[in-house]
């Protein structure tokens, strides 16, 4: 699986951010305020670009990768981003597979992350096929209803997550909850 991370105008590991061209239009160059998680290294390139052009950009962000264990987890990163004052909100990118969701839904729901979360789990197109299917990332198979895309999506928004209706509303949720934080100060 592909795993990097980037910390705008200070760190890059990895391939995340792309090319030169791609760090420029995405202003990787400099910080913005939105940190996200993503499973995937590839769809990472794609989240800086969406923040990028609904926010003020991307303050740190980490592809951990798609293994069905992977080196880290989505909670460890969301905790520090809760307690770093530079990430204003933060935008998880999970997939069908796994239950490292869940360890967030409760995080949120016990108070110990408070900060807007904007959420997508990608795989909803999982149940339109007959027969178990497997994609790209090797955990990225949901072996029970839980771990389906459709089942977490549905988790994150009933516990307090903004959770679009599909992913190509994921940008105008973004721009909107980022909005919101610059109206409210």
């Amino acid at each position: 699986a592909t795993v990097g991370g980037i910390k705008p105008g200070c760190l890059r590991i990895g391939n995340t951010g792309g090319m030169l061209d791609n760090i420029v239009m995405s202003r990787l160059y400099r910080p913005g305020s939105v940190a996200y998680v993503s499973k995937s290294g590839g769809m990472s390139n794609e989240l800086n670009n969406i923040i990028a052009r609904n926010s003020d950009g991307v303050y740190e962000g980490v592809a951990i990768g798609g293994d069905r264990y992977p080196g880290s987890r989505f909670l460890d990163h969301f905790l520090r981003y809760q307690d770093d004052e530079g990430a204003k909100m933060m935008v998880l990118l999970g997939e069908v597979g796994g239950e490292d969701e869940y360890d967030l839904i409760n995080a949120v729901k016990s108070g110990r992350i408070t900060k807007p979360v904007v959420a997508w789990c990608v795989g909803t197109c999982a149940s339109c096929f007959t027969t178990e299917v497997q994609f790209g990332h090797a955990g990225a198979q949901a072996r029970g209803d839980l771990e389906t895309a459709a089942a977490k999506n549905k988790a994150m928004k009933e516990a307090g997550f903004y959770v679009p209706e599909s992913f190509d509303k994921l940008p105008s949720t973004i721009s909107e909850v980022y909005t919101k934080l610059v109206e409210a100060g």
